[in-house]
């Protein structure tokens, strides 16, 4: 039961977002009153008097996109980094690589898209890369963390006197070592990269106010939710549904791992 709510909450979110841009040439393109239900219109018009069903099938693929992109990008960086700090032998190296990463941690994220927002244009690219270089320090010290046994191991110790390439011990072996808890991880990141993404656009370091993205439609029709509620509710339920399927979705594979 569990994992059918998991795989529903997820599906159905990533079914419009994949699939949406091909159903919404069927709605309807034409502009109408602003806030407002007619005939051609199900889920009403936004504050641009656009169809709200037609934004909604068109906009989730760059919210989900953005988020999957950074999320991937924050576990390759964090995982190489982490596993670094976990075998290296010298102090030094491991201080070189994890010190710069706590102060990253010190600075909340909403406050480096601030930053961001004050000072760049909107660009989608560098949606991925705050969100990226905000993410990766927690990754790498989670993968430290879980490497550090793995890395010290007997098994690990012998294949290094068998001369194993450092790929073979740390990839190969402490990778597999420490699946289950980056697979627990990988929900709460992703949830993590969407909220970012989202916050992103709302505060509009990235997209354009007028594009049809999930996390814009709700920025700019918050002020008609009284009139036209459709147009804030039916985007913010399906970045909900996602961030919940995937947490659920994590947590049932790391027990079936188990």
């Amino acid at each position: 039961m569990r994992r059918a709510v998991a795989v529903t909450l997820t599906g159905i979110p990533l079914a419009v977002a994949v699939f949406g841009p091909v159903l919404a040439g069927f709605t309807n393109a034409r502009r109408g009153p602003a806030y407002a239900f007619g005939p051609g219109y199900p889920l009403g018009t936004d504050g641009l008097g656009r169809d709200v069903l037609g934004l909604v099938l068109r906009g989730g693929l760059s919210t989900l996109a953005l988020a999957a992109a950074a999320t991937v990008a924050a576990y390759g960086i964090g995982t190489l980094v982490g596993l670094l700090a976990a075998g290296t032998r010298r102090r030094w190296m491991d201080e070189t690589l994890m010190r710069p990463l706590d102060v990253l941690l010190a600075v909340p994220a909403l406050l480096v898209l601030l930053l961001v927002a004050a000072s760049a244009g909107r660009n989608a690219g560098i949606i991925v890369v705050v969100v990226t270089v905000v993410t990766a320090p927690a990754v790498a010290r989670l993968v430290r963390t879980a490497a550090l046994d793995a890395a010290r191991h007997p098994a690990a110790e012998a294949m290094v006197l068998q001369g194993e390439s450092w790929w073979a011990v740390h990839i190969g072996y402490v990778g597999r070592c420490i699946v289950r808890p980056l697979l627990a991880d990988a929900g709460t990141r992703m949830t993590t990269s969407v909220y970012l993404v989202g916050a992103a656009n709302f505060l509009g370091v990235g997209l354009p106010p007028d594009a049809a993205d999930w996390a814009v439609l709700v920025d700019r029709n918050r002020a008609g939710l009284l009139l036209q509620p459709w147009a804030v509710l039916v985007p913010a339920a399906l970045i909900v549904a996602f961030t919940l399927g995937v947490n659920l979705l994590a947590d049932d594979l790391t027990r079936r791992r188990r």
